[in-house]
């Protein structure tokens, strides 16, 4: 099991800090669970050394550019995402793809420097409200899926971890059923299986808490959450990751 938390534009480095003493103080590691968080840019280093005895947690980047270095003032490259102390990254969220306008080809660059950068790319896929009241859902986030990695090899496909968050959903207070991620988690798996990777983790992201975590994480096609807002508290988050646990 997963459970990554997306910080987005919030907590600095002395916050993260305070958050990673008073968060693994209060949950121990356990078996078969991962726990990934992805700071802001300027508190990634902190983040990462705050964590790094234990063994359970990985830091990220919320997103790279794929040159590994140049003249692109505000950018990230992998090398130094990887310099700062982060082992994977996010790809494609849905703020990078309707506020920032990166396209399917710029995730699939994006997937492609992780990877050579020896880094876990963190592929997120979902479709706006529109598209899925237009019975679209499957198709968006297959497209978005297969323009991101299925000219991969199969070694390298088979490293990635894959988030369906529902545009619609992020934020929102509204959040898809347990059985509707489920059949989009199937449709993902079914992909993924067709391109020789069916064992690659599926995480589910879109207004999580600890009212609704257990739910969701009770389908087997849910191996995780990507959550943003419920995460911000190292008090909440530890309950909600405790709800999800079981």
């Amino acid at each position: 099991m997963i459970f990554a938390a997306n910080w987005k534009m919030h907590l600095g480095p002395a916050e993260v800090r305070r958050y990673a003493e008073r968060f693994l103080a209060k949950l121990p590691p356990r078996e078969a669970r991962r726990l990934v968080f992805f700071p802001s840019p300027v508190s990634l280093e902190a983040a990462a050394h705050a964590m790094q005895a234990r063994g359970d947690v990985m830091v990220g980047a919320q997103d790279v550019y794929w040159e590994p270095k140049g003249a692109f003032t505000g950018a990230t490259s992998v090398p130094l995402a990887a310099a700062a102390g982060a082992s994977c990254a996010l790809v494609g969220h849905s703020e990078r793809r309707h506020i920032f306008g990166e396209t399917d080809a710029d995730t699939r660059r994006k997937v492609t420097a992780l990877l050579q950068g020896g880094l876990v790319p963190f592929l997120c896929v979902g479709e706006k409200l529109e598209q899925r009241d237009a019975g679209e859902t499957e198709a968006v986030v297959l497209r978005q899926l297969r323009a991101a990695c299925e000219a991969l090899p199969v070694s390298e496909l088979q490293k990635l971890v894959i988030a369906y968050e529902p545009v619609w959903a992020i934020g929102t207070g509204r959040n898809a059923t347990p059985e509707d991620a489920a059949l989009v988690h199937r449709s993902l798996r079914g992909a993924l299986t067709t391109l020789g990777a069916p064992a690659v983790p599926i995480l589910y992201g879109g207004s999580v808490n600890a009212a609704n975590i257990a739910s969701l994480m009770a389908r087997p096609e849910i191996e995780g959450v990507l959550v943003g807002g419920a995460s911000l508290d190292p008090d909440g988050w530890a309950e909600v990751v405790r709800a999800g646990t079981g």
